[in-house]
């Protein structure tokens, strides 16, 4: 029958008793079996975290900017990871690095959720987000 109609047998289910069998296109098959594979890698997308980097002497202004793009990130699903980098004599004033912490977790807050807060690492403070 595969032959008369130009088509390949193929062993569906060869531990089967008895064997189950299928006429079809085996070309055509593989294509479309490569072609959903391709898809299914694409949609399963490994989710990468993203860094903004902040300072002491960042101003509201360029506060709001890094936000906004933080919220990009957010909407892409991505994990924010928020580093201020004190020098110096900023390390002093830590107090202030913690507070502008919080003043640009507040921008976040629609859109993700902090799930690590600010913590010193060395000169480093560093807290993470998670989209909602």
């Amino acid at each position: 029958m595969a032959k008369t109609a130009d088509l390949d047998l193929v062993e569906v289910a060869p531990t089967a008793k008895p064997p189950v069998c299928k006429i079809m296109d085996f070309g055509k098959f593989l294509y479309k079996q490569k072609k959903l594979d391709a898809k299914q890698k694409k949609a399963s997308k490994a989710r990468e975290v993203k860094g903004i980097r902040l300072s002491m002497r960042t101003d509201t202004g360029d506060l709001k900017i890094k936000a906004n793009k933080a919220i990009e990130f957010l909407k892409d699903k991505n994990p924010v990871k928020v580093s201020m980098i004190m020098k110096g004599r900023e390390m002093a004033h830590q107090d202030l690095g913690h507070e502008k912490m919080q003043e640009f977790a507040k921008m976040l807050t629609e859109h993700g959720e902090i799930e690590m807060n600010p913590k010193r690492q060395g000169h480093t403070l560093t807290m993470m987000f998670k989209p909602k």
